[in-house]
């Protein structure tokens, strides 16, 4: 009887034990992604000096440095491949922007605007590429897309822009998502390779 107890208190110990070890995994990630939210926050505001006298010059509302933040959620839905991670990390730097007083010309609006273009890396994360260089492209195409789907969403919201000054806004929006992206890709493929022959 006794031994049977302890049997049973053992298979059950086991199956805790099975159980955080699955779940510790989930929290690396959600501690990873949550990291990853902040880095672009902060490197938007780092980089903002530097971005605003391009786009004052070029007399736009911003577009570069929207891109590199945009660039992080990229990199943790590229190393995650978890589905709707990136709209899930938009949503996460929104808010952290919002409590950081980064909120810029959207103000309370700025969760959303994470948001959406989160939610556009994610389609772009589900695109059938699956050869090795796939990631890349996706990764391209993703930060691309968020970088577009964030400006028209500021010009719908807010800027409201004359369509000569709209479409240089979106087109320094898409060389800025294409230079993150390509870098984004770079980093997930270095970073995924180096787990695999781990």
């Amino acid at each position: 009887m006794k031994e049977g107890i302890i049997f049973h208190g053992k298979e059950k110990l086991r199956a805790c034990f099975n159980r955080i070890q699955a779940i510790k995994p989930l929290v690396y990630e959600c501690i990873f992604m949550l990291l990853l939210c902040v880095a672009g926050i902060l490197a938007k505001k780092a980089i903002n000096p530097t971005a605003n006298m391009i786009t004052d010059f070029l007399h736009i509302p911003g577009g570069i440095s929207t891109a590199l933040s945009l660039m992080f959620p990229v990199i943790g839905a590229g190393i995650t491949k978890g589905r709707w991670n990136a709209g899930i990390m938009g949503l996460l730097q929104g808010i952290s922007a919002l409590m950081m007083g980064s909120v810029g010309s959207m103000g309370v609006l700025i969760p959303m605007a994470y948001f959406l273009p989160g939610v556009a890396i994610d389609l772009m994360m589900m695109l059938p590429f699956h050869t090795p260089s796939g990631m890349r492209v996706k990764a391209f195409l993703a930060n691309i897309a968020s970088s577009l789907t964030a400006a028209v969403f500021a010009d719908i919201m807010v800027f409201h822009l004359p369509a000569t000054v709209l479409s240089v806004y979106l087109l320094v929006a898409t060389m800025s998502g294409a230079i993150c992206g390509y870098a984004a890709g770079a980093v997930i493929n270095q970073i995924t390779g180096s787990k695999e022959n781990e």
